[in-house]
């Protein structure tokens, strides 16, 4: 394997890497925002018991968090590949 091949294996990885923070990120930042913003209804309610569900926020947070660990893996593989060489 070239270190053009681990180059490519590295950028990779941290690709995944930073768009599963960014993901993870925007996920909490929805969640807030949405249940900031409910909470100054009147009715609080929907607030509490959580109803409707929105999945958008939780579905970013675990793409975030799957993207992570795929890019760590990238990563450590990347790495071991040039050490084994």
């Amino acid at each position: 394997m070239s270190n053009v091949d681990f180059l490519i294996v590295c950028m990779l990885g941290v690709f995944f890497l930073l768009l599963g923070i960014v993901a993870f990120l925007w996920g909490r930042y929805e969640e807030k925002d949405y249940y900031k913003a409910i909470s100054t209804r009147s009715d609080v309610r929907e607030y509490i018991e959580h109803t409707p569900e929105r999945p958008e926020p939780g579905g970013l947070k675990i793409g975030g968090l799957i993207a992570v660990l795929l890019g760590l893996f990238t990563l450590i593989m990347g790495v071991a590949l040039l050490l084994s060489q």
